[in-house]
């Protein structure tokens, strides 16, 4: 279980988790140890798994998503999984239920490169068939 502190920790870390410890402890009214303390606590834990790179704002303008429904032949299911986690313009994927298996989320810098993604996820040997969304607007994220 994680306190009402960690909770809070973990809400600023979200935002920018290259946040000092020293103004980490500032905003959370506690010691530096303790702060240092609660994320190594965390991360011991595997509340925090790691740390990652957020694109800005002025690079995700021009940069195009789109959301790729699979439907993966079952006995080729794991196979697939691993050659789509190896294409690096898929930024996250997701096992599903309902007509398609996953939902892919992909990222490209292009149309053109959109398009020679969505080719090369179709011909994957375990796809049966794909069903793509672009997105055109992001109105909120999380």
């Amino acid at each position: 279980m994680i306190t009402e502190q960690d909770e809070r920790l973990l809400s600023i870390l979200r935002t920018n988790a290259r946040t000092s410890v020293s103004d980490l402890a500032r905003s959370l009214s506690l010691s530096r140890s303790t702060v240092q303390n609660r994320i190594a606590k965390l991360e011991t834990s595997g509340v925090i798994k790691g740390y990652v790179v957020e694109y800005g704002s002025e690079f995700l303008k021009d940069m195009i998503s789109a959301h790729v429904s699979i439907k993966v032949k079952q006995k080729l299911t794991t196979k697939t999984n691993i050659e789509l986690k190896q294409m690096s313009q898929i930024a996250e994927l997701y096992a599903i239920s309902g007509e398609h298996d996953l939902i892919a989320v992909v990222q490209a810098q292009s149309l053109d490169q959109l398009s020679h993604i969505l080719d090369d996820i179709g011909n994957l040997d375990g796809v049966e068939r794909t069903n793509s969304s672009v997105i055109l607007e992001t109105k909120f994220k999380r």
